[in-house]
């Protein structure tokens, strides 16, 4: 039986932000992805910081599965230029197809879907559904203010430390997938 290859799923923003540098982020991270021969599985939009994700990685030869539901679909905001798209009945099956298709997952600069998909990914590796490694893209220092938060959580004792603790952080795309590859090949 044929391996399937390696998948990073990135979960980031529909919209673009307030500053151009975050799509040229998006995008120059969906080129590292694809540069590694690793698959890019995300939301399946063609917007904001997704379309520059999925954009980018296919400009560099990638290979990018889209996850998308069809209440979106039918809002013409699928990327139609994907290797491959599926087309889900709503945003709960989207978070468990790309789950299932992912072996590490990162975030990128976003909003609440991108909040409401890290969490779902850190919750189930809490209760043990999975041991698939998480990372947070901290360019210009992003996610710091998240990170207080989670470590205020720990500090009250709502949230174990190991939970939070697992969860890499970097500014460079680079090093983060590095880490990320080696923590999938440790099977951590």
């Amino acid at each position: 039986m044929a391996q399937r290859e390696l998948s990073i799923c990135v979960f980031c923003g529909a919209r673009n932000g307030n500053d151009p540098f975050w799509a040229e982020l998006a995008s120059a991270f969906g080129a590292r992805i694809a540069s590694r021969g690793v698959r890019l599985v995300y939301g399946g939009g063609k917007v904001g910081l997704m379309g520059a994700l999925a954009s980018g990685a296919l400009a560099a030869g990638g290979n990018v599965l889209g996850v998308i539901p069809r209440s979106l679909m039918t809002r013409e905001l699928a990327h139609t230029g994907l290797t491959a798209l599926e087309v889900v009945d709503d945003m709960a099956t989207r978070k468990t197809r790309m789950i299932e298709q992912a072996d590490a997952f990162v975030a990128l600069p976003g909003g609440l879907g991108t909040l409401d998909e890290l969490f779902e990914v850190l919750t189930l590796r809490q209760i043990g559904e999975h041991r698939k490694p998480s990372a947070l893209l901290d360019a210009r220092g992003y996610w710091q203010p998240l990170l207080r938060t989670c470590q205020g959580m720990v500090d009250a004792g709502f949230v174990r430390p190991d939970d939070i603790g697992q969860l890499l952080v970097d500014a460079d795309a680079d090093a983060l997938i590095d880490s990320l590859l080696a923590r999938v090949a440790a099977g951590a």
